[in-house]
């Protein structure tokens, strides 16, 4: 059976074109039939590489009977949460409400004028461990739709009301202290002996460590260093790090960072990349760059389009089992490398005869006392028989937001390494993004086979600009300072609320649903309004034009009435407040046209704020010589020719 998502682009609207549900795309046709037919909504929001979306569409959505109730009693509508992160976010609100979590699949049932009344996540094709049986759940609301509609309708309109008042209470909160509760929040919770925070799960998170690495560097505290070097080494240690592919997985499921949920997220790989690269700028450590550069590795090697784009995921299941791509049984792995060779990798790589994950084995180095280089040749091996041995599915889909993350992440890799490949897959991609998803100063979320979404997103704004400041601090050509001031521009043009404060995902006038939240928590990736607090102090340094710093306070005062209550979860916003309260050095480089940017940059602090001029009278060179005006701590050096002694900062 075809149903109407056969026309789609999205990889998971596409993986359920063929259940025999007659699944309908989010758009009027759907809700104007259910309308007609006096139907529910039953709304299933997930993405392509999402495990338990796999289980719940093998168990319900591709089974006759659960089919057949479906397209009986409701109207179905898939939506890839990648690609409408509106959809996402007000009806993730919606289950959280309903049922205090939220989580993928995303199950929700409304009316056809979009008001939920029940919410899940995954359900099970049969009742068990307390959770009831999908089918059943079908009937059941089925039967309060005819019987008792008005009660169904009245938990939508309080869940609607609730969520229409959860602005944030102003208060007057410093938000450097905000900054010190942070920190103590993360003391409190941090693991001694396996690394990372709390309990399992335990996500990478890479912007509260890089919080955590600026305020211990800003504040001269090396213990709250060291807390980030033991979660960076763990996890680099753990099966979280694909030691045979490289790059991370999404999250590790246990305390160790040994057994991952194994899906590979560019988001996660692009924040890690600059969390490493990061390390390395600090401490001088190796590992922590390796591990950058084998990340990279990674992406340029299976994640890049060949026009410069890169793509969303790689999947964590292969033949419908989670993991079985990326894990070995000792005897493969003696089969491939031989004897002599197969056992000295399974002694360092933690290769056992009875597995360390259901009987078969994920490689790590947990149980080392260093990472070993010694085992190239063996990694290759093992990489191209594992490459043949089982399909790994690849949303391959190229998001906006996602894609300028990587860019970040690869200029910020260049200007550690001076190594052109990063610049150059940089500028590549920050081209792909041109040619295919802006048009002026319109941008869009996604683009997969030859076509653009029709929406674009602040988190889409909010990121590329970032990406653009980061094109600037490793080129220093204007041409991108002045192409984020325009975006910049247009983001506060169609995305703030000059009211209350903050700004909306959507643009301040969509009212295709009943709120327009405004995400202000750092999740897996920081949110828009925190990204914005960090682009409007960036450019407010760089341009040292005013408007900017109006915005930077009002933005501020709107973050810290959301961050009062938890300020770990605003990471991304609190390293805005650290760089604003302590800006970083300003150089401005006199060229005199023999300067190598690479040669600068191997001089820079990452947080610098950099312009690179011509000589004139206010700033002459010394001696013919390229000559740098250093300005920090609220008062400006005597000019230099060298910048051997300028500390990271």
């Amino acid at each position: 059976m075809i149903n109407r998502l056969q026309n789609e682009t999205s990889p998971y609207l596409l993986q359920h074109a063929g259940n025999p549900v007659y699944w309908y795309p989010w758009g009027d046709e759907a809700f104007e039939k259910a309308r007609q037919e006096d139907k529910p909504i039953f709304l299933s929001i997930g993405y392509s590489t999402c495990h338990w979306c796999h289980v719940m569409a093998h168990e319900s959505f591709e089974d006759e009977k659960t089919a057949e109730i479906l397209n009986k009693y409701f109207i179905s509508i898939k939506v890839d949460r990648e690609e409408r992160p509106d959809i996402d976010s007000v009806y993730m609100s919606v289950c959280q409400a309903f049922t205090g979590s939220g989580g993928w699949p995303m199950s929700i049932f409304m009316s056809w004028d979009k008001k939920p009344f029940f919410a899940g996540t995954y359900f099970p094709p049969r009742t068990r461990y307390g959770m009831p049986g999908f089918p059943d759940l079908l009937h059941t609301i089925a039967k309060q739709w005819k019987t008792g509609r008005a009660e169904l309708l009245e938990s939508a309109e309080e869940v609607i009301a609730h969520l229409q008042n959860t602005e944030p209470v102003q208060d007057h909160t410093d938000s450097i202290h905000l900054t010190q509760k942070a920190v103590e929040i993360f003391a409190h919770s941090f693991d001694h002996v396996h690394g990372g925070f709390g309990s399992a799960p335990k996500f990478p998170t890479p912007h509260n460590l890089l919080f955590l690495m600026f305020y211990a560097k800003q504040n001269h505290q090396p213990d709250i260093l060291k807390m980030v070097e033991k979660t960076l080494l763990q996890m680099r240690k753990g099966g979280i790090f694909d030691h045979i592919g490289y790059g991370f997985s999404r999250y590790s499921t246990d305390k160790y960072y040994l057994a991952p949920h194994f899906e590979k997220m560019l988001y996660d790989n692009a924040l890690l990349i600059i969390a490493y690269a990061s390390a390395y700028r600090l401490t001088k450590r190796p590992v922590y760059l390796d591990t950058a550069e084998k990340t990279a590795e990674y992406i340029l090697k299976e994640m890049s389009a060949p026009d410069g784009g890169f793509y969303s995921a790689q999947d964590a299941d292969s033949e419908g089992v989670e993991g079985k791509y990326y894990t070995f049984s000792q005897k493969e792995v003696m089969k491939v490398l031989g004897q002599s060779q197969g056992k000295r990798f399974a002694e360092i790589f933690d290769i056992t005869e009875k597995g360390n994950f259901a009987d078969v084995n994920i490689p790590n180095l947990l149980k080392s006392n260093e990472l070993s280089s010694e085992f190239e040749d063996e990694i290759k091996k093992l990489y191209t028989y594992r490459k043949d041995r089982f399909k790994l599915h690849l949303d391959d889909k190229i998001l906006l937001s996602w894609n300028s993350m990587m860019i970040t992440a690869l200029a910020v890799l260049y200007r550690v390494t001076c190594s052109e490949k990063y610049l150059d897959a940089a500028e590549k991609a920050l081209q792909f993004i041109e040619n295919n998803l802006c048009k002026g100063l319109e941008v869009y979320t996604s683009f997969r086979d030859e076509k653009h979404s029709k929406h674009g997103f602040l988190d889409d704004y909010a990121f590329y600009i970032t990406a653009l400041l980061e094109m600037y601090n490793a080129t220093f050509e204007k041409r991108f300072l002045e192409r984020a001031e325009c975006f910049c521009h247009e983001t506060v043009q169609r995305f703030i609320d000059h009211e209350n404060g903050g700004f909306y995902l959507c643009a301040a006038d969509n009212d295709e649903l009943f709120i327009n939240p405004k995400e202000t928590y750092d999740g897996a990736i920081p949110s828009g309004n925190s990204v914005m607090a960090y682009n409007l102090v960036r450019l407010y340094q760089l341009t040292d034009k005013s408007p900017y710093q109006a915005l930077v306070q009002k933005q501020f005062h709107f973050m810290a009435a959301g961050a009062h209550g938890y300020p770990a979860g605003y990471c991304m916003f609190l390293t805005a407040v650290l760089m604003y309260e302590n800006p970083p050095v300003h150089v401005t480089v006199v060229t005199n046209n023999h300067l190598k940017m690479t040669d600068l940059q191997r001089q820079l602090p990452l947080l610098a704020n950099v312009a690179v001029v011509t000589e004139s009278a206010e700033f002459p060179l010394l001696n013919g010589r390229t000559t740098f005006y250093i300005c920090k701590d609220q008062m400006c050096l005597p000019p230099v020719t060298s910048l051997d002694n300028l500390s990271e900062d």
